[in-house]
């Protein structure tokens, strides 16, 4: 009888999941664990909090649109892993997170670092479990990561007792999944009728649009969305996070008139993302309250749940997409909507040239529509861009396009600060022939500046520009308690890691510093260019909040 360990187990159904690469912090338990998947190729990217790990693997997630994994000894090291997991959570990305616990024969005797760490999970995940035999590891694994890409994403969570990851079993009495390779992925299609109604209220429609998010994303539809589009001659929208399905330099996307577009949309095709705040829930006046809308998606739940929805198609968004491609021809074709799309193409010319003026802004200090101008131009088509903060990600947003899909990545709509370096890391972990570049807000970047030594150490070069606005938000009264965190010199801190640091505080040193930045980026070592921008500035954006009665 040949006995094999649970850390043995969990090493092994890791690498058959195809996991390549995990972040984490080392601690009991898991310890042997993490050697374990080390011993089957395995990467592992230990980090200098928790927090980050489950950032860093959501990112990786989305540029590899793989299930991300992250790790927290336990206790405190599990529990830091919760805000990157509700932020996969409401993002709807899929990490797989183990966190291990005391052991299950001292469950509430007081033992060490004992919590109930899967109730605590329960609300900030997908599905969350406890492993209860060590010979069943491989199941409850393979349970986890089939979970986290089930349906709609997001993350799971999977709790690993001390004693039986350290129990010896028989090793012929350990059920093995599935390899996950083996596993075909499961595309619902709408059925007729839905499509026939689709392409029936299209057919009537003026002034059609079409908004996409991450859910494209994740059913790998960019190809199919564009094909539809280009067959359709339908304008499209994104949400942030869903940037870059299609090239933001397409002929029907229109950012300049995107709010002309909401307004008078008499037909509005949601793909793949909710109708939130983000959208004003499709209310007016936001959007006409005469607009009929559509909305793919393939949780059956998210399909309908908005009252604006008047047609809830539940499916796969690539495969619906790839029907609604077919079920247009001889119905309808880009000149269908020519008229619809020359409005906003003359919207988009008047304002385009304005919004341009307005990045030449040589004031000091200098404003953050020139830093994103110089980021813009800057960066390639490829570079896969993480942004995060207050103004500068509002600034951003409305300045940089995005050409590739999965290569811009945000806050979100969980809105948590703290991700812009962490997800800079995952990105490049994911991806490390691509350049990455990471636009931080100087607050958001104090809250995980620490993973510069992570950069370091497991050699993830990256560029990361800083917005130094001297604190929280823009603040022109400085009434905002709390705002001002000064003029922090990241550069050196940054230098006295090991990384390459710039300061600039004129808007025409921009430039050469980002080439000398990305210079040494290329030979190898992470850099951080420290830009003193205008406090006063405040970018202007939807109001997503009201806090008064």
């Amino acid at each position: 009888m040949a006995l094999i360990s649970g850390n043995a187990l969990f090493g092994q159904a890791l690498a058959r999941q195809g996991v390549d690469t995990m972040f984490y912090i080392m601690g009991g338990p898991i310890n042997e664990a993490l050697l374990a998947a080390m011993a089957h190729g395995v990467r592992g990217i230990d980090v200098r909090h928790e927090q980050a790990a489950a950032m860093m693997a959501h990112a990786y997630a989305r540029v590899r649109f793989k299930t991300g994994v992250c790790l927290g000894a336990s206790g405190p090291g599990t529990m830091n892993l919760i805000t990157g997991l509700a932020n996969a959570l409401i993002d709807c990305a899929p990490i797989v997170a183990f966190g291990g616990a005391s052991p299950m024969t001292a469950f509430q005797t007081g033992a060490f670092q004992e919590i109930d760490q899967l109730a605590i999970m329960k609300p900030v995940t997908k599905y969350a479990d406890r492993v209860l035999e060590t010979r069943r590891i491989p199941e409850y694994v393979d349970m986890a990561f089939r979970q986290a890409v089930s349906g709609k994403p997001g993350p799971v969570y999977l709790d690993l007792p001390g004693d039986l990851l350290y129990q010896q079993v028989d090793e012929d009495k350990v059920y093995w999944p599935p390899a996950a390779s083996s596993i075909v992925k499961i595309r619902p299609a709408a059925s007729s009728e839905l499509i026939a109604q689709l392409v029936e209220r299209l057919s009537q429609a003026k002034r059609p649009i079409i908004l996409s998010g991450s859910g494209v994303l994740w059913s790998e539809a960019s190809p199919a969305l564009q094909a539809f589009v280009d067959a359709s001659g339908i304008p499209f929208y994104t949400t942030p996070q869903g940037r870059g399905v299609i090239p933001e330099d397409h002929d029907y996307f229109f950012a300049q008139a995107r709010s002309t577009a909401f307004k008078e949309a008499d037909f509005v095709l949601v793909v793949g993302t909710r109708l939130n705040f983000v959208f004003s829930n499709g209310k007016p006046p936001r959007f006409s309250a005469d607009a009929c809308f559509a909305r793919i998606d393939i949780d059956p739940v998210e399909a309908g749940c908005n009252p604006r929805v008047d047609i809830g198609v539940v499916g796969d968004a690539r495969a619906v997409l790839e029907q609604l491609t077919t079920a247009i021809r001889g119905k309808l074709t880009p000149s269908s909507f020519a008229p619809w799309r020359e409005k906003l193409g003359v919207i988009e010319a008047k304002r385009a040239p304005v919004a341009e003026l307005a990045l030449a802004n040589d004031q000091l200090p200098i404003h953050p529509l020139r830093l994103c101008r110089e980021i813009r131009d800057f960066i390639d088509r490829d570079t896969i861009l993480c942004v995060d903060g207050q103004e500068i990600l509002n600034y951003a947003r409305q300045t940089i396009p995005s050409y590739r899909p999965g290569h811009r990545l945000n806050s979100g709509p969980f809105g948590t600060m703290g991700v812009g370096l962490p997800f800079g890391l995952g990105a490049k972990a994911g991806k490390p022939d691509h350049k990455v570049v990471v636009l931080h807000g100087d607050g958001s970047f104090g809250l995980n500046a620490m993973e510069l030594d992570t950069a370091i150490r497991h050699k993830l070069p990256i560029l990361v520009v800083i917005s130094l606005n001297g604190g929280w938000t823009a603040d022109p009264d400085q009434s905002k308690p709390g705002r001002n965190l000064g003029y922090t010199r990241f550069d050196e801190v940054a230098q006295a890691l090991g990384c390459h640091g710039e300061y600039v505080e004129n808007p025409e040193d921009i430039r050469p510093a980002l080439e000398r930045a990305a210079a040494a980026v290329a030979k190898g070592q992470t850099a951080v260019v420290n830009v003193v921008t205008d406090w006063r500035a405040r970018a202007t954006t939807a109001s997503f909040t009201s806090f008064s009665t």
